[in-house]
């Protein structure tokens, strides 16, 4: 397991490695501490991955007792895929925006469900990992602008586009943009969604641009990680390249 990584007072991102379709890969799971609120989980990994996100969570003193939430981004499995377990050990509430909330209780099937023929052609632990439906009851829908009572005001942004309810949070004291799949990054620079995984890329531009507008001084992206360096230029930067 990689330690934890303390981003500012409040964040700390989870580095979970595992393996998805192009590879060995780590997944940056948040971790959003309160001393009077609780621990928030935002994204829960692959399925299996309780056992590692526990082991993240005891190297900094805490256990599930301490996780009182998770905020889902949006519904693609290496994002829910341990949501069942974590509930089941936390009792934790789910939170998400409230058009991922049919797709993460599974009314409805996920936007990039694999066909049959996908399936066919996936080594055997990919096949695993789709077998069993990876759903849980939301307990709140959030929507856009919504500023959640945690860490001294955490700002619920609607990024649609990589899916149709995707959301990014910034935690306005300590001016960490948390994008989920919004962004991507790459040894510390910021790049635009991934276009392969991305059904919608006009709206996930447009959501591009206005994240860019939030006053981010740390940027931590789901895939890639954490933008320090003159992380306001680069937000600006990639807007600017999605008008192209």
């Amino acid at each position: 397991m990689t330690a934890p990584i303390k981003i500012s007072e409040h964040v700390y991102a989870l580095p979970l490695e595992t393996a998805l379709m192009g590879g060995p890969t780590t997944l940056f799971v948040t971790l959003i501490l309160d001393d009077t609120q609780g621990a928030t989980l935002v994204d829960t990994g692959v399925p299996g991955m309780e056992g590692d996100i526990l082991a993240a969570l005891g190297a900094l003193g805490l256990g599930w007792s301490n996780v009182k939430r998770v905020i889902l981004t949006h519904h693609d499995l290496d994002h829910i895929g341990s949501l069942p377990a974590v509930v089941a050990a936390t009792g934790a509430e789910v939170l998400a925006l409230e058009a991922e909330v049919p797709y993460i209780q599974g009314d409805k099937p996920g936007q990039k469900t694999p066909t049959p023929e996908m399936l066919a052609s996936m080594p055997p632990e990919m096949k695993a990992r789709f077998a069993v439906p990876a759903h849980a009851p939301v307990t709140r829908a959030l929507h856009d602008n919504e500023v959640l009572n945690l860490a001294g005001g955490v700002k619920v942004v609607a990024t649609p586009g990589h899916t149709v309810g995707h959301l990014s949070l910034y935690v306005v004291q300590d001016g960490v943009l948390i994008t989920g799949d919004a962004m991507v990054s790459a040894e510390g620079q910021l790049k635009g969604p991934m276009e392969r995984a991305t059904p919608d890329m006009p709206e996930a531009l447009r959501s591009v641009q206005k994240l860019a507008q939030l006053p981010a001084t740390t940027v931590l992206t789901y895939h890639g990680g954490l933008v320090t360096e003159d992380a306001a230029l680069q937000l600006t930067r990639v807007a600017a390249e999605a008008t192209i």
